[in-house]
């Protein structure tokens, strides 16, 4: 037997019984809302009730100008930098910074990711080595070849409050030289050299 359901100004909607054997249910939401429909527009599926492993949102800056420190602790690039609320406090993000740079006067210089200030996804510490989550950001090669770093970690924050994602060099050797970012040491006014761009991206996912 179907059910008709007559429309507030006009028209009609028929609930069609289905052409099956035996008895089926259908549990109904206890909460008002909208059911959603193949073709709906204007419609979505709440974040909450997307499975595990889903991507409920996405947030990505790109630094295109240039920067520079002789810090000889991790500090903050300019401008490298997002903020994401997690939407749960199971839901896990996923960083990906992508950092071009170089310190064509000494070793030891090196980028991680960090959460609120703090590196995350880095090395393990031995002795007085600088732990990055990068390889080592220097080039022999007089000063003209800066190369881009790949540094990606899937975080756990546990929390609803914003957070902060950035990328952090240090300068190595005491902070004595200079590691540039987005351009090489020497950084002449010719086709010779080039100019690069930076960026990180967060992702939460689902848990």
């Amino acid at each position: 037997m179907s059910i008709v359901l007559q429309g507030s100004t006009s028209g009609s909607v028929t609930l069609q019984e289905p052409a099956v054997a035996g008895t089926t249910v259908l549990d109904l939401p206890a909460v008002s809302g909208t059911i959603l429909t193949t073709g709906s527009s204007g419609q979505s599926i709440p974040k909450a009730a997307l499975p595990t492993g889903s991507v409920l949102q996405v947030v990505s800056t790109t630094k295109t100008d240039t920067f520079s420190s002789t810090a000889s602790s991790f500090t903050d690039v300019t401008g490298l930098s997002v903020s994401i609320t997690p939407t749960s406090a199971t839901s896990k993000i996923f960083v990906i910074l992508s950092i071009a740079g170089v310190n064509a006067d000494t070793t030891g210089s090196t980028a991680r990711v960090a959460r609120n200030g703090t590196g995350i996804g880095v090395a393990t510490s031995a002795g007085s080595r600088n732990a990055g989550g990068t390889g080592e950001m220097y080039s022999t090669v007089a000063g003209s070849v800066f190369l881009t770093y790949i540094s990606t970690v899937l975080d756990s924050p546990a929390t609803t409050s914003a957070i902060t994602y950035s990328g952090q060099i240090i300068a190595g050797s005491g902070g004595s030289y200079t590691t540039y970012i987005n351009r090489s040491s020497a950084d002449g006014n010719n086709n010779t050299y080039s100019r690069g761009a930076s960026s990180i991206t967060v992702m939460e996912i689902a848990g």
